[in-house]
């Protein structure tokens, strides 16, 4: 027995707890506000905190440094201290988290970004379209360099711009599209959400019930995109060449033999 009231346990104060957790005073006060970490026990005014607490802490420090929020770390404790499967509410975190495109953001310099976008253009015309891309997300700062989070988009940019589009006009095209893909994504949700996730609210289900039906629509928005704007394409550029194919005769017609 230790100097702790007769108790196995060590006990520690709250700058001890935190410099054994390798956290600090103002974290500990922190997540006891959010409720992430039980009070300590009380010996006249000064709070005793004891290994649990210190694994506990711990553990928030290896989730937060994972990249979970607040809110999912609670979540989770609240799941484990009350026996529910955690591993079902990570799969649901993971699945809502989890990015729903394989592509792997790259990076590029200003410099390079000049050479493929603003060639011939000067300081604050070059400056001006940079702001913009920004402002759409086809790049982000990040330091020296800029971020990437579709080099794919970038690409196509980079290749309309080479076949002659004005750049102004590669990002007005953007942001409509983007636009666009806001209108699709919200009616193929709202159409999951109201003949799936609202029946799984009149009953309990599991997370990981849940987390496979989000799972399953993942494939389904792409198998649904791709076709529709495949067809729409062939159509549109059918038109669109066969109307310039009749200019290009009636003009060859009207001229003088």
């Amino acid at each position: 027995m230790d100097e702790s009231g007769g108790r196995d346990m060590p006990e520690y104060r709250i700058d001890e707890l935190a410099r054994q957790a390798g956290s600090t005073v103002r974290n500990i006060r922190a997540y006891q506000d959010r409720g992430l970490l039980p009070p300590p026990r009380l010996e006249g005014r000064v709070g005793l905190y004891d290994d649990a607490h210190l694994a506990r802490l711990r553990l928030i420090g290896q989730l937060l440094g994972r990249g979970y929020t607040f809110a999912v770390i609670k979540e989770l404790l609240t799941a484990w201290e009350t026996g529910k499967d955690v591993g079902e509410v990570l799969g649901l975190e993971k699945v809502l988290t989890d990015p729903w495109s394989d592509e792997i953001p790259g990076t590029v310099g200003y410099d390079e970004l000049v050479a493929i976008f603003g060639a011939g253009l000067d300081e604050a015309e070059t400056a001006r379209l940079r702001d913009r891309t920004v402002e759409i997300g086809l790049i982000e700062p990040d330091g020296a360099q800029y971020r990437v989070p579709s080099p794919r988009l970038l690409h196509v940019g980079a290749e309309l711009v080479a076949a002659g589009v004005p750049l102004d006009s590669v990002l007005d095209i953007a942001e409509q599209i983007r636009a666009d893909c806001d209108v699709i994504a919200d009616r193929f949700v709202g159409l999951v959400r109201e003949h799936v996730f609202d029946r799984l609210e009149e009953r309990p289900v599991p997370d990981g019930e849940v987390a496979a039906v989000v799972r399953r629509m993942r494939p389904l928005v792409k198998m649904v995109v791709d076709p529709f704007i495949a067809r729409a394409m062939e159509t549109r550029v059918q038109a669109a060449l066969g109307e310039h194919l009749e200019t290009v005769r009636d003009q060859l017609g009207q001229t003088p033999g």
